[in-house]
């Protein structure tokens, strides 16, 4: 079951429905089911207090994964931070829904085992998240 909910920002223009049947899409590209994945949209501040509360790191995002996954089941909450996708959106020169589509993907690709940290890591995901949006 995947659930969507927002704290301090108006709840993004995403069909759920069709948002949901992608993102098992994508997985099942990767050998996953998906089982328990919890989206929470929110604004920068939320975002900064768990980056702080949770991990230690006193910076904003526009993403935090929490993985629980369990064998070939994805399981997670992903925590999305609208004003930085809006942000990263124009300094990138994107569509804002595009970008946050590429946020809601990212945080699924690494439930799927994708990371982003090591070298030549982040042109895998960016080639993985080009791939998925393809399938939206």
């Amino acid at each position: 079951m995947i659930t969507y909910s927002a704290e301090n920002v108006r709840f993004p223009k995403i069909k759920r429905r069709e948002t949901t049947a992608w993102i098992r899409r994508v997985a099942a590209t990767y050998g996953k089911t998906v089982g328990e994945v919890g989206y929470l949209f929110c604004d920068d501040e939320k975002i900064l207090e768990v980056n702080r509360e949770y991990l230690g790191h006193d910076y904003y995002t526009d993403i935090i994964t929490f993985d629980y996954d369990e064998g070939d089941q994805i399981n997670g909450d992903l925590v999305i931070s609208l004003d930085t996708v809006r942000t990263n959106a124009e300094q990138f020169g994107k569509e804002y829904d595009e970008e946050l589509h590429r946020v809601i993907i990212h945080g699924i690709l690494h439930l799927c085992g994708l990371n982003d940290k090591g070298p030549g890591e982040r042109e895998k995901m960016e080639a993985a998240e080009n791939k998925a949006l393809k399938l939206l």
